[in-house]
């Protein structure tokens, strides 16, 4: 049966190229040095993304002092490696892994032209292989102790580490997270200015869908990431719940004190959500077969959003810290309140 397939997963040193950065550097700081590295950023860049180093960065935990910006990283998971395209750090990129869904347009060519190193987390070993300085992971699962990818031990090898804000803590995520995500790794990679125009187009771009519905009546929704005996859902430390309140909506299990969790379908009908919000993403079965689910199931028949047909459909990208959940607002919105951009 394809509700069979609806699991959810765990959510979880120097190369020629870094020496050749180095040289970049060293020719846009030091007058009267030259350099003929062929990789070489543009001199001007180069002495704008070395001042202000070194810099310090506390994440979850762990203190780190870049003495100058990382040039080769390897990012395990999608949205932290959209992130780096989108602030034009296509070059620093030895390799990326994970991928979970389709890549923004914009960003594609881009993507594809980073080195996959794995299909899901890969290995320690296949990371050191890459000969990064910076391993950058998006969920929690990238620095595995128990896989041997722990920070820990990407340290005692010489090699930085930075995980995505929103596995740092217990606290709720929202849209702060998203642009202190994106500043941070900005400060990092010695790109500050491009970091706050990626912001201000960001929140430019949730104004506008908030704008668009506000004074809408807000709309009940239901998030469907996964599962068949119970349902894995977002709950109301997730940024998903900020998402949908900022698109016109409210998420019927914002009093689930987690980021996801499971829940029964008997708390789902009770709730009636208007419209359900599906989670796409690879390995936990198509949309249309999470739709199909649903809509067979008796007991939800008469759930306002399963009788009505209203689903909405997320990349699960989208709704992470990351630069999609800009574009996931807009999303929402649209589909929670329709009549609002006719």
């Amino acid at each position: 049966m394809p509700h069979a397939l609806l699991f959810s997963p765990a959510r979880r040193r120097r190369s020629p190229h870094a020496a050749a950065a180095a040289v970049a550097l060293a020719a846009a700081l030091l007058a009267g040095c030259g350099s003929s590295a062929g990789t070489a950023e543009d001199p001007k860049a180069a002495a704008s993304s070395a001042a202000g180093f070194p810099v310090t960065i506390d994440n979850c935990g762990v203190r780190t002092t870049y003495e100058e910006p990382p040039s080769r990283v390897v990012t395990i998971h999608q949205h932290p490696a959209e992130l780096m395209l989108a602030l034009g750090l296509k070059d620093r990129m030895a390799g990326t892994a994970f991928p979970d869904s389709a890549v923004l347009p914009e960003l594609r060519k881009d993507y594809e032209s980073v080195p996959e190193l794995a299909k899901r987390e890969p290995s320690f070993e296949t990371v050191l292989d890459a000969e990064p300085d910076l391993v950058y992971g998006g969920y929690g699962s990238a620095f595995d102790e128990n896989q041997g990818r722990s920070r820990e031990a990407f340290a005692d090898a010489g090699i930085d580490t930075h995980l995505n804000r929103e596995y740092c803590g217990e606290k709720r995520v929202t849209m702060r997270d998203t642009y202190d995500e994106i500043r941070t790794v900005g400060k990092i990679f010695g790109v500050p200015d491009r970091a706050d125009e990626l912001v201000a187009d960001l929140k430019s771009r949730v104004d506008k869908a908030a704008t668009a519905v506000g004074g809408e009546p807000e709309v009940s929704v239901f998030v469907y990431d996964s599962g068949d005996k119970t349902a894995f859902t977002a709950g109301g430390k997730s940024l998903g719940t900020e998402l949908i309140r900022l698109a016109g909506g409210t998420n019927v299990f914002a009093d689930l004190d987690d980021v996801f969790g499971d829940v029964s379908w008997e708390q789902v009908v009770a709730r009636k959500p208007e419209v359900i919000a599906i989670y796409d993403y690879a390995g936990a079965g198509s949309v249309e077969q999470k739709k199909k689910f649903l809509l067979a199931q008796p007991a939800l028949a008469d759930v306002p959003a399963v009788r009505n047909e209203r689903f909405v459909v997320l990349p699960l990208t989208a709704t992470l810290v990351g630069i999609r959940s800009a574009h996931a607002v807009d999303d929402l919105a649209r589909g929670l309140h329709p009549e609002s951009f006719r």
